[in-house]
Order: structure tokens, then C-alpha cells, then sequence
């Protein structure tokens, strides 16, 4: 085993590094230990003092097949011996021209034609606008305006960011946005004047991720698709965070039959291994860029787009889902998981729980800390963690089903623990 000085790489962390989402002053705190994790093996990882936890949010709800996966081992082995990185403009690569394929032949024919590569999902959100409001523009039309839904999150870079997390965490920038509408619901959709300025309609299907876990109504989706027919607009599936398995289906979309004009896929497109995003395209949206003329260029793009690496991940990956009957396997946890959560709603402290797949949230109420539940867990051995007052749990899909009991379980006794506390410093305040 790898020996490691966990004091000298905590401590060059705290003076180096800048984590995102992160209370960089409690981070640096001199009582405040970082996990540096070294290593992982299938739905568990290990830091560098040979503690293991279960990976309960998926390495930030990316990875899928489990850690250090054989296949998508081998897979990148093999091209890194050939060439790691070629650009993509000008050129291109087998792994790219075979990843493509292999997406648009997901759908049944003639759904979608074309992939659009960048690296993550909010820059695969970031090429949708910018297609969308091309798109509109080359047809001669004055579609510029997008409407995305409350609470949403589509991404961090300045185009995706103005669709949702730049008003949940306050960070708007004046003037540094898309012209965007926010409504809560569908039926607030039909209310709003205008239709014929929206270019596009954003949603994350089934389930709003960073919102807190929210399961959308049932039906959201197939009136959403309703209402973008009637009026002739586009439709944004942002799957980043429910693809490849994570809701129970291959996409999110196939709960309710439901295909957009644009998908965005990230996150466990490579099996969770290496940065890699695809906005996928119909034919129709495609036409007004292949012509031969200047404005049909679409001048957006990034220098790892298309990364070889990557897309040879990302092939492994598919593979697997077919090789492994991945998502057939996923039913009796899909099961465990929800039985886990109802048995947990009626514990003090808890709000509600719920699942969608292999998402699931807890609600905690007023009392406990969700940050503090997930600090017991982390000591207990599972790593997960919480959106506001939400503790999650998405472990990996190869997740065995005495690791997600033990995960489960680990949970339970976290918020116990932390009701507990909160009695007491309660009754001492008293």
C-alpha cells in the first residue's frame, strides 16, 4: 500500500487550493482534517490514512460502473498508447467518430443526427443556447428569448448559470446573461404572453437535481413537450445529472416517451472517469449550419473538445451497460433504496424521504444539521453530501445491495446522532 503524508498534503491543500462550493475559511479551519482520497475500488473509495467509505454521491453524482473498472481501465490504456489529445479543429479521431455513432444509434431513427463535443455540463449547456440562438437567428427569426423553471440548475459558466444557479445562489452578474423567464410550473408556462420571442424551454426531466432531489409532477414532461409543439419552440433536456441509469431508465426522458430537440449529457457519460459532455442534436436544428457560408459557422468550442481519451471512456462505458445488463440489475436496489428512505420518514428530524431511481434525498427538519449528518456519516464510512437542509444518497449504480443497506443504515444512525445532539444543546440553552 502507497504510504502518504496526510499532515504535509492537508496542510499544502489549505495554503494552495480553492475548492468550489466551498466555506473556504471553515475549510482551512485549524481543527479541520480534509479526506484525501488515494484510491477506490468499485462503489467504495479509501483516503490516504486507509480509511473506506461508500461513495454515497457517486464522486459528485458521476460515477456509474464503480471505480477502477477493468473495461474503461483497458479502454483508456489503449488509446493513451495510441495519442491522448488531438485537436478537433480541423481534425478529428476514431473514438469521437465512434462515440457519435454510438449515441445518435441510442434513439430510434432519425430522432437525432448530430453530437456537439465539450467538457462538462455546463459548457454542454452553454453550446445548447448558443446553437438555439443561432439556430433561430439564421432562420430570420427573433426567437432569442429562453425559459427555464425555478429552482433549476443547469451549470456555472455565464449562458447556463442564467438559466437557474445564478439566481439560487445569488451570484448574478448584471448584463452577463441570456434573456430568460423563470416559472414554477407548466400551467405558469401557459400563462406567459409572447411565445413567439421563446427560442427555447430548458428543463431537467423527472427530477431537479441541485434543487434538493425534487421529483417533478408526473406528466411534467409530456405537457412541457405539449406546449414546445404548439408553439413551434425548442425543447433542452439537461441530463447531466439524471443519464446513463441514474433515474432507472437509460435517460430520464423515458419515463414519459418524451424526446427533445436538444440533449445535454455529461457527468456519467464516461462512467464518471474523465470530463466529457455532448449536446445532441436533431437533423433540423442541425440544416442552417451546413451550409457554406460564414454565418453558419457556430464559432463556440474548447480545446479539449472531442478528447480522445475521453470518448474511448465514454465508448467503454456503453459497453458495459450492454455487456452487464446494467439497467435490468438496477430493480431489486432501485426497491431497496425506496423501502430504505419510507421506513426513515417517520424518524424524528425527518421531513420527508423519497427516491427516483437510484436518487435519494431525506428532508431533514428544522432541527438537525444536514452538514453535521453528513460529517457522522463520513465517520461512520459513508461519503456523501447535503444541498441545503437535503442529505442525498447516489452511490454508484454497481453499488451492491449490502453496501446500499449499510449506507442506509449509516444514515439513520447519523440523523439519530445529530437529533440527539440538537436535544441537548437545545435543553442547555433552556
Amino acid at each position: 500500500m502507497d504510504s502518504w503524508n496526510t499532515e504535509q498534503l492537508a496542510s499544502d491543500d489549505k495554503r494552495y487550493v480553492w475548492h468550489p462550493f466551498t466555506s473556504m475559511g471553515e475549510w482551512c479551519a485549524s481543527d479541520h482534517e480534509p479526506i484525501v482520497l488515494v484510491g477506490g475500488e468499485g462503489a467504495m473509495v479509501r483516503d490516504s490514512r486507509g480509511r473506506e467509505y461508500i461513495d454515497g454521491n457517486s464522486s459528485i453524482w458521476t460515477n456509474v460502473h464503480g471505480h477502477n473498472h477493468p473495461r474503461i481501465n483497458a479502454a483508456i490504456l489503449e488509446q493513451l498508447e495510441r495519442v491522448a489529445h488531438t485537436s478537433f479543429l480541423g481534425t478529428t479521431n476514431p473514438p469521437a467518430i465512434k462515440l457519435a455513432r454510438e449515441i445518435v444509434n441510442l434513439f430510434p431513427e432519425e430522432k437525432f443526427g448530430r453530437v456537439f463535443y465539450s467538457d462538462d455540463g455546463s459548457t454542454g449547456m452553454e453550446a445548447a443556447l448558443r446553437i438555439v440562438s443561432q439556430y433561430w437567428k439564421l432562420r430570420g427569426s427573433r426567437r432569442r428569448t429562453f425559459i427555464s423553471f425555478r429552482n433549476a440548475y443547469h451549470g456555472d459558466t455565464a449562458g447556463a448559470a442564467s438559466l437557474g444557479s445564478a439566481a439560487m445562489f445569488g451570484s448574478e452578474i448584471d448584463g452577463f446573461h441570456f434573456p430568460v423567464r423563470r416559472v414554477g410550473s407548466v400551467e405558469e408556462l401557459s400563462e406567459i404572453p409572447f411565445t413567439d420571442e421563446v427560442a427555447a424551454v430548458a428543463i431537467e426531466p423527472i427530477v431537479q437535481g441541485a434543487a434538493g432531489m425534487r421529483v417533478w409532477p408526473r406528466g411534467t414532461l409530456r405537457q412541457l413537450r405539449e406546449w414546445c409543439d404548439e408553439f413551434e419552440t425548442l425543447l433542452i433536456a439537461d441530463e447531466v445529472m439524471t443519464g446513463f441509469g441514474r433515474t432507472g431508465r437509460m435517460f430520464a426522458c423515458e419515463h414519459e416517451d418524451v424526446h427533445p430537440d436538444l440533449y445535454v449529457f455529461a457527468k456519467g457519460l464516461t462512467g464518471g472517469y474523465l470530463p466529457l459532455a455532448i449536446t445532441l442534436i436533431t437533423d433540423k436544428i442541425f440544416e442552417p449550419f451546413g451550409h457554406n457560408n460564414p454565418d453558419a459557422t457556430l464559432f463556440y468550442g474548447h480545446s479539449y473538445t472531442g478528447n480522445a481519451l475521453g470518448c474511448a471512456a465514454a465508448l467503454a462505458s456503453l459497453e458495459i451497460f450492454r455487456l452487464e445488463n446494467t439497467i435490468e440489475a438496477l430493480t431489486p436496489k432501485i426497491e431497496l433504496l425506496q423501502r430504505g428512505l419510507q421506513a426513515m420518514e417517520q424518524a424524528s428530524g425527518i421531513e420527508e424521504a423519497r427516491s427516483c431511481g437510484m436518487i435519494g434525498a431525506i428532508d431533514l427538519a428544522w432541527g438537525p444539521s444536514a452538514a453535521e449528518v453528513c460529517q457522522v456519516a463520513r465517520e461512520k464510512g459513508l461519503l456523501t453530501r447535503h444541498i441545503r437542509n437535503t442529505v442525498t444518497l447516489m452511490p454508484p449504480l454497481i453499488v451492491s445491495t449490502g453496501q446500499l443497506e449499510r449506507a442506509l443504515d449509516i444514515l439513520k444512525e447519523s440523523i439519530q446522532i445529530v437529533v440527539s445532539r440538537t436535544g441537548n444543546r437545545r435543553r442547555s440553552l433552556e
